[in-house]
């Protein structure tokens, strides 16, 4: 045989298709228990934030500064968990232990996203504060709706 085609069979190559994940337990008791508390925690959320995105997109006298950045942030809670605890629902409930690795990059890009978007929004209602507080005759000039639009895009686009 040929030095290439000997190197060939006996190089040692490893291609990585999906990432294992630690469980909470092997228990599949708590496993179930796990599942019902990821469960509550994402139905609480959602119920904490599906009412407030609601009144503020129906109610006219809403349409500020601060409820316009309030509502962003909630859409942005409600896509960081969506993100996070369906997965961990499942994996409690179907008992497998495995995130591919496109699944496994997805997931950390999103997560990444949806954290610096929300520190983003929440210097945004900082600053939009600090305008109200301290320059009251400017806020309407200075808080205008296509600012809070474009302070919105940025924070998603950062």
């Amino acid at each position: 045989l040929s030095h290439s085609v000997l190197r060939k069979k006996m190089s040692n190559q490893t291609t990585m298709t999906e990432f294992l994940l630690l469980g909470f337990s092997d228990v599949p008791e708590l496993q179930i228990l796990y599942f019902v508390v990821f469960l509550v925690l994402y139905l609480i959320s959602l119920l904490w934030n599906l009412p407030i995105i609601t009144a503020i997109a129906l109610n006219h006298h809403l349409h500020t500064p601060l409820y316009f950045f309030l509502m962003n942030l909630s859409i942005l809670d409600l896509g960081s968990i969506s993100v996070t605890i369906p997965k961990s629902m499942a994996n409690s409930l179907m008992n497998t232990r495995s995130i591919s690795y496109s699944g496994c990059v997805a997931h950390v890009f999103l997560v990444i996203f949806f954290a610096s978007a929300d520190f983003a929004i929440l210097t945004i209602m900082a600053y939009d504060r600090y305008v109200a507080i301290c320059q009251p005759l400017h806020y309407e000039t200075v808080m205008n709706r296509r600012a809070c639009v474009q302070m919105a895009a940025s924070a998603l686009i950062s």
